[in-house]
This record gives C-alpha cells, structure tokens and sequence, in this order.
C-alpha cells in the first residue's frame, strides 16, 4: 500500500473528519475495500471485531459500489472507542480485506478544508522535533 511506504504522512481531508477522537465527527464509519467473493464471510468477521458492518451500495447504478480494482467497499460502523491499532491490525489480516480507512499512527500532519475555505493544520507532537 502506499501508506506503508511514505516515511512522512500527510492526510488531507473535508471538516467533517476533523476530531479529537475518531467518530467524534464521522459517523459513517471505517471504509474497507473488500474482495467481492470473500465480502460475506468479512462482514461476519467485521461483527466478532464489534463493528457493524454495510456493504456500500451505488446511487446511480444497482449493486455495490465497485473500487478501481475492482473490490467491493463496506463501511465498518462503529459505537464507543476502540484500540484502533488492534483493530486495523486485526482488520488488515483478515483475509479478503484489501486495505482499510484506518491509518493509525500514519499521519505527522493533517490539513482539513474548513466549511468556510479555510485550512485547519494538525500535526502530531514528536519528541525528536517535526
């Protein structure tokens, strides 16, 4: 994934997904690119980890919404605060899950496009200087 690749991540997102803590803001949870075959069998997974999983499906078109790659994404919702690490851990080896919304310790900044225009810059504390 290119995630793991970058040494310095940078995020940027919509006002909606600014948070102290994840879910504060974004209620449609954690988006998950699933292989078609094996969405089932996720998405009961998905219920053991304590998520309420929903395969997304298209507005402009009958079925599920489709990636680039071809895989089904399922939107993993959530109640209550999580070990996000465990979890994206857990999510990322379970077979048949391609790559997961969570980016958990990956961001050192964060820019967000304010409802107004504006950007709001977050960056994460370091101990060695940014």
């Amino acid at each position: 994934a290119v995630v793991s690749t970058q040494s310095t991540g940078v995020v940027i997102a919509d006002f909606r997904k600014k948070s102290v803590q994840l879910g504060d803001q974004w209620k449609k949870g954690i988006p998950l690119e699933v292989v078609p075959m094996a969405h089932v069998p996720v998405m009961k997974k998905l219920e053991e980890y304590g998520l309420r999983p929903v395969l997304r499906l298209a507005k402009s078109k009958a079925g599920p919404v489709v990636s680039d790659n071809g895989n089904f994404i399922v939107d993993a919702g959530f109640t209550g605060p999580h070990n996000w690490d465990a979890l994206e851990t857990k999510m990322s080896r379970t077979p048949g899950i391609v790559e997961t919304g969570l980016f958990v310790n990956y961001a050192k900044v964060a820019y967000f496009g304010m409802e107004d225009g504006s950007v709001s810059v977050s960056r994460k504390p370091s101990l060695t200087g940014f």
